[in-house]
């Protein structure tokens, strides 16, 4: 019991606990993200009686001296076995990008391990796991992991012009690209449980199709939601992300199809 409470305590952060919250919901990172860049996101649903348990890993901040996980099934294993004790009460996953992915493989498990379903998935800013690029950022120099983050405008720009802190940032990056692009799913497992898609109209990495897709990932009910912007829509759009997340938790309103 202390071994797993020390598991979750080192894999996922709680900004604002809710201890009479009607669910939690999970957060993941994209690649190279953290638990910090979920704060906003916690506080503003605690309020609404959800309350984020936002995932760090490892590899950046309070972890930085961890190394990195290179592949999405070790990834999902570690994830899992901090929430399998989470199921007191109704949770959710939202994971962006590279976060989807691991959302996804973390959902399979626990239906393989024969939890309850996720009440609902949100799968942001990434194709559906059957939909692959020929994408090989994980190969390239430092140079070319610096300019794929510059375009997709994730990371800071003063942070991607320190040295040092690229020294520091690059290895957990580095690791995520490597987990990610070389993904491949079970074409035989699929969710039960609903499923909502958000993308950005002018995400260079996620087609509207390819965001569709995720309807073929789950026996659930899809929606999907396409909002202004590229592939971090959801931090020039938080406030709409939010609203859409918490009336698909609370069922205040329907999400829109699009």
């Amino acid at each position: 019991m202390a071994q797993a409470a020390a598991h979750f305590e080192t894999w996922v952060s709680v900004f604002h606990p809710v201890p009479d919250s009607a669910v939690r919901l999970v957060c993941l990172p994209y690649a190279g993200g953290s638990a910090s860049f979920f704060f906003p996101v916690s506080r503003a649903l605690a309020p609404k009686g959800i309350e984020v348990l936002a995932v760090q890993y490892p590899g950046r901040q309070t972890r930085r001296q961890e190394p990195g996980i290179d592949n999405i099934p070790d990834f999902a294993d570690q994830i899992f076995a901090a929430l399998r004790d989470q199921h007191d009460k109704p949770l959710a996953l939202f994971g962006h990008s590279m976060g989807a992915v691991l959302a996804y493989e973390v959902a399979l498990r626990m239906r393989q391990a024969g939890l309850p379903a996720p009440v609902r998935l949100f799968a942001s800013g990434r194709r559906a796991p059957s939909r692959y690029r020929d994408e090989r950022i994980h190969l390239g120099t430092d140079q070319d992991v610096v300019a794929e983050l510059k375009e997709l405008s994730g990371t800071s720009q003063v942070m991607l012009a320190d040295p040092e802190v690229l020294a520091m940032i690059l290895p957990a990056i580095r690791s995520d690209y490597t987990a990610v692009e070389r993904y491949r799913h079970d074409p035989d497992q699929r969710l039960d449980c609903p499923v909502t898609v958000l993308t950005g109209d002018s995400d260079p990495r996620v087609s509207i199709d390819e965001a569709r897709a995720w309807e073929g990932h789950t026996t659930g009910a899809t929606e999907l939601e396409v909002l202004p912007g590229g592939h971090f829509f959801l931090a020039d759009r938080a406030a709409e992300v939010i609203g859409i997340v918490a009336r698909g938790l609370t069922g205040q309103g329907a999400a829109t199809n699009r």
